[in-house]
């Protein structure tokens, strides 16, 4: 039993009591000021971040802000025109009176907020549809809304546990993007190095045109679009074949461990995948298989070299307006 359910059963046994926002938080009024006159006091050392429509955000001197209303407290602001959005904040700050923000006494209150508001932000950007070719919410929106109240032990409990998932998501992407440039340090052609054509350093095997009507459950695998997933190949939803279904020699169409695998047609044309199972699978058509050259290329290496032109890859038949790739355009 994880530390959660041990408070949700020492604290609320019988369930959590839902209330409307507007009976639970404060809500907090915003500065009336215009886009003209941010632009205007907009200073990158500004003690006070102001918040306007869509992504605008600036920071001023507060003394340059006229009729300020400024939050000093944690809160959550309510972009509630153009972007629909949550914004959890704790330096000082104000905002557009076009928008509204909550607060609380206890700190963990705000958070939780912030955590319950961003999970239903689809239900408030339904909500905004229907009111113009600018998306916007009214306050009524948030106002009204049930959300779960549970006690602040609990509350406290699912804030560091949904703390430690954003920190970790954002060192993943930071992790992602130092990886990404130092690949194309790594990769970038010296002035001195020889330019090579995709031909002349792998050939590609075009996958082969497997009956759907003749998919099993058991029997050999097959690889299709919707099994590179991640950069790799995924082992869910596949689909089997019985050889003796076919006449054909598919010996050519078998993606063993460590090749690599793209997308040849679809939404997806270009994505890359590499088989990291030990397992082995039929190209399906569709798909195709880097197959590189002995004495030429290392094949972890070209993997990473695919990756690096993937968008090249995109663009070779994009330019004739068709999402499909072919041996011959490779």
């Amino acid at each position: 039993m994880s530390r959660l359910d041990e408070l949700i059963q020492e604290y609320c046994p019988n369930g959590v009591a839902f209330k409307p926002i507007k009976e639970v938080y404060q809500r907090l009024k915003g500065t009336p000021i215009t886009a003209a006159k941010m632009k205007e006091i907009e200073r990158a050392d500004g003690d006070v971040r102001i918040f306007a429509g869509g992504k605008t955000v600036i920071d001023a001197y507060e003394e340059d802000i006229p009729k300020a209303n400024i939050t000093r407290v944690p809160a959550v602001l309510v972009q509630s025109r153009g972007v629909i959005d949550a914004v959890y904040y704790e330096k000082p700050f104000t905002f557009k009176n076009e928008m509204w923000a909550y607060t609380h006494e206890n700190k963990t209150a705000v958070k939780f907020l912030y955590y319950v508001l961003k999970n239903n932000m689809g239900k408030f950007r339904d909500a905004a549809l229907g009111m113009g070719s600018l998306p916007q919410i009214s306050l009524k929106v948030t106002e009204d809304f049930e959300i779960p109240v549970p006690p602040l032990p609990i509350q406290q409990e699912i804030v560091r546990i949904l703390d430690a998932f954003t920190e970790l998501t954002a060192e993943l992407t930071a992790r992602k993007k130092q990886y990404e440039h130092y690949r194309e340090e790594l990769l970038e052609t010296s002035t001195n190095a020889v330019q090579m054509n995709f031909g002349d350093i792998f050939d590609f095997q075009n996958g082969f045109a497997f009956k759907s009507g003749l998919f099993k459950e058991t029997g050999k695998a097959i690889l299709r679009i919707a099994n590179i997933q991640d950069n790799q190949v995924s082992t869910d939803n596949l689909v089997y074949f019985d050889e003796i279904d076919y006449k054909e020699n598919l010996s050519s169409y078998i993606v063993k461990q460590g090749d690599i695998v793209v997308a040849m047609s679809g939404a997806t044309t270009g994505k890359i995948g590499v088989n990291t199972t030990t397992s082995n699978y039929y190209l399906n058509q569709r798909v195709g298989k880097f197959i590189p050259k002995e004495n030429v290329v290392l094949n972890r290496y070209l993997y990473h070299l695919l990756m690096r032109k993937s968008g090249e890859i995109y663009a070779i038949d994009s330019r004739a307006r068709t999402n499909r790739l072919n041996s011959r355009s490779l």
